[in-house]
């Protein structure tokens, strides 16, 4: 049986309809038909400037973004889909802290729901360092299908990594 790595902790009947539709080679056609719109974001600066205006809407009151990039170097691999780290630097005796939010390059070709989901989820760990209850409300809050997006988005690295392109 083939082991579906990006969906392990979903029940065995989702697992087992992914799986079948992976042997039909129609995975990455019904996740494509789903999300069927693409996005315009696809160099650092329009990114920045897609998650800045998501931040604005729902997170203003946090820190700024110093930086927001896509990163090549990220593997979906080892589950990263996109960073966030938090840089302090001591400038004249005093601590300066910048934010900065790294985004796998495979989501520059992704559909526009994938892009939001992970920009939605990267965001919410300005707030939320974990993955716990009130990380996941504030996700719904800027998301509010924040979890169809996330096991779709499942579906579609699924697909990418086990049907020919």
């Amino acid at each position: 049986m083939l082991a579906l790595k990006y969906l392990n902790g979903y029940p065995e009947h989702l697992q087992q309809r992914a799986r079948e539709l992976l042997d039909a080679g129609k995975l990455g056609e019904a996740v494509r038909k789903r999300y069927a719109e693409p996005h315009a974001v696809r160099n650092d600066r329009q990114l920045y400037d897609y998650v800045q205006a998501i931040k604005e809407r729902h997170l203003r009151q946090s820190v700024p973004l110093g930086k927001v990039l896509y990163d090549g170097k990220l593997q979906v691999v080892k589950h990263a889909l996109g960073t966030h780290t938090a840089i302090s630097r001591n400038h004249g005796g005093k601590l300066k802290a910048s934010r900065e939010i790294r985004i796998a390059s495979v989501f520059r070709e992704a559909p526009a729901g994938f892009l939001r989901m992970i920009v939605v989820h990267e965001l919410a760990h300005i707030k939320e360092a974990d993955h716990n209850k009130a990380f996941y409300q504030l996700c719904l809050h800027m998301e509010p299908d924040y979890h169809q997006l996330e096991f779709d988005l499942r579906l579609y690295l699924t697909a990418l990594e086990h049907e020919p392109a």
